[in-house]
Parts: C-alpha cells; structure tokens; sequence
C-alpha cells in the first residue's frame, strides 16, 4: 500500500522580538498582501491602534476594515466574516485570546490567510489551528485558520497584565503531562504517536523550562516562551490534533471551565493541573515545582483563593470533556489518586491554602 505524505501548514511569516510591531506594514507588504481587515481586542485600539495602522498606511497597505471584537459566540463570528469585503487579501488580528479566536475562524471561513499579532503570552492559542468559541452556549474548540504569520511584540507583551504571563507559564509546561499522557494512549492503543509533532512539542517545552532569567519580563525569556507556545501550535498541525500540547491538565480546566460561574485564566488552571498530574504520572513534577517556584508561578497562584472541591470535581468530569481520549485520567485508578494527591501534596497545600 502506497502510504501518503505529510501536508502541513506552518507559518510563512514569524517575528518574536522587540519592536517588531512597528514593522508590521513592511511584513504584509512583503507577502504580497494590498487589502487587509483589522480585528482588534476590546480597548486596543484606543491602547496603540496608531502603532499597527501607521505602519500599514505607510507601506501602502490598504486597510477595507478595521474594527474592535468582543465577541465569541459562533453566530457573531459568522455574521462578521461574510461581512468582510470581497477584495480582502488577508485578516489580522490583534490582541488577546478573544480576538485572535474570531480572526482565524472568520479566516478560515473565509479562507483567507491570517496574521496572528498577540498582545498577550497567555496561551498557544495565537498559533494554533482550532478557536474556542461559544457554541450553543457553550465553549466548544472549532477547527480555525493555521496563522499565516506570527508577529509578537516582546515590549508590548511586558506591557501586559503579569498574570497572562503566568498563564502562558501554565500553558507551556503543561506540555510535559500533555506528551506524557499520549505516550500512555499509544501504550494502551489508543492513538499512533506521531515522531516528528513529539519531537517539537519536547522540544520547546525543554528549551524554556532550562532558559536562565533573573525576571519573567527578562527579553531572552519572554522570545523562550513565545517561540516554544508558537512551537506548540505547529506539533499540533503535524499531528493532526491538540495531543502533542493537551492531555489530563487540559480536560481538568476545560471541566473547571464548566463548573464556574468565574474559571481562572486558562493558563493559570492548565498550570495547577500541570503539576498534580505530573505527580500522578511519576514524571518530571520537581522540574514543573522548580519552575513554578522560581517564576513566581505558585505565589500568585496562591492569592486566588483557590478551592480544592472544585478541583476534586473537575477531576471526576475530565474524561466525559473528550470520551475519545484515554489520558490517564480517563482510568478510575488514577482519578482517586489524583484526587489523593490534590489534598495531600505538600505544594498544594500551600497552593489552596
């Protein structure tokens, strides 16, 4: 049988640095693109509008739209991306989680390339190919446009609340329980690893945790953290699936998410998680506790007044969030020893308080 090769989509345009974001108008203009529509998170553009707009006016860009979006229910989207001008070249969207989700599912919609200009490190969402979305009232994952181009300002990231830092913190680390846990589903013949997405998502998940800093807002930690969450994005588009990056610690989230009325950032539950099935693996959980110690991850985490029933509940729904899935959690044994290890680890008992 003649076996088929890998087609994937990565992206074309990638700048991580500082001060990039005044050369924004020169990227497009040198990928061929005259016509562009702007989303922006909500109160960005008031924030630095000028800083993305001038640049584009003076390369010649030609900007058909530019708009704030707030928004994430499905319909909405919808609505907005048939919308946009039928001489439309290519959609960017700028901001945090929200808006970067509605830019490429209108761009995948649409299908049109999309730009993807984060203004926080929250989350590998600005490089992945899915969105979250409301669905039906609920938040569901939505196949989206794999960005065209990544353009992440280091000094406009530092200018960010600390607390998304945090978050993309989580996030990240999360990928040593993620691979872990589809390492276990090819053991128990659930899946088919794929060689080369493990290869990458390892890989950048490796080279952040052994960065040295004296400050998370250091310039060489923050291109760490940024190159290795756009690393994630591409292991999940050659695997085919959020496996390289998402297991047990993201379904505990994602059921939190559920659950509260107020879900934390995304990131910051991933992290928890991270570190309590880290333990229940038997794998790697003094290296996540020493970077969650040496960033500040676990101090601020600390002020949240977190509650440990909630995360006891979350626990027992994780493997109803993706049934398809066989993660560790999905097996009774460890859901009572996660549980166990939720109220007696030294560390989250510091954590919860």
């Amino acid at each position: 049988m003649l076996m088929s090769g890998s087609h994937i989509a990565i992206p074309t345009v990638l700048k991580v640095g500082k001060g990039t974001l005044k050369n924004i108008g020169s990227y497009i203009k040198a990928s061929g693109f005259e016509n562009a529509v702007l989303y922006f998170g909500n109160g960005l553009i008031d924030l630095f509008g000028y800083e993305v707009l001038d640049p584009l006016k003076e390369e010649g860009v030609n900007i058909l739209e530019y708009r704030e979006v707030d928004s994430v229910r499905i319909e909405d989207i919808i609505e907005m991306a048939f919308g946009i001008h039928t001489k439309a070249q290519v959609i960017v969207g700028i901001g945090g989680g929200k808006v970067i989700d509605a830019a490429k599912y209108a761009a995948y919609l649409r299908k049109l390339p999309f730009i993807s200009v984060p203004t926080s490190a929250s989350s590998d969402g600005f490089s992945s190919a899915s969105a979250s979305l409301i669905v039906n009232g609920r938040r569901n994952s939505v196949p989206a446009r794999m960005a065209y181009g990544i353009i992440v300002d280091t000094d406009v990231i530092k200018s960010a609340p600390e607390k998304f830092l945090y978050s993309g913190i989580g996030d990240l680390v999360s990928k040593i329980t993620a691979l872990y846990d589809w390492v276990y589903e090819d053991q128990k013949g659930y899946t088919v690893l794929n060689d080369c997405a493990m290869m990458i998502a390892k890989k950048a998940v490796n080279s952040f945790v052994r960065t040295p800093f004296e400050s998370i807002h250091d310039d060489l930690f923050l291109r760490e953290l940024l190159d290795s969450l756009a690393m994630s994005g591409i292991a999940n588009e050659i695997a085919g699936s959020s496996a390289p990056t998402s297991g047990s610690e993201h379904l505990i989230s994602h059921a939190l998410d559920k659950l509260l009325e107020k879900p934390q950032l995304h990131g910051i539950q991933v992290g928890i998680a991270t570190y309590l099935m880290s333990k229940v693996q038997d794998h790697r959980y003094k290296r996540v506790n020493t970077i969650f110690t040496d960033t500040g991850f676990w101090n601020y985490v600390s002020t949240l007044g977190l509650k440990r029933e909630e995360f006891e509940e979350a626990i027992d729904l994780a493997p109803s969030i993706k049934p398809h899935r066989h993660t560790y959690l999905h097996e009774e044994r460890y859901r009572e020893l996660a549980k166990q290890v939720l109220y007696e680890d030294e560390v989250l008992k510091k954590v919860f308080g």
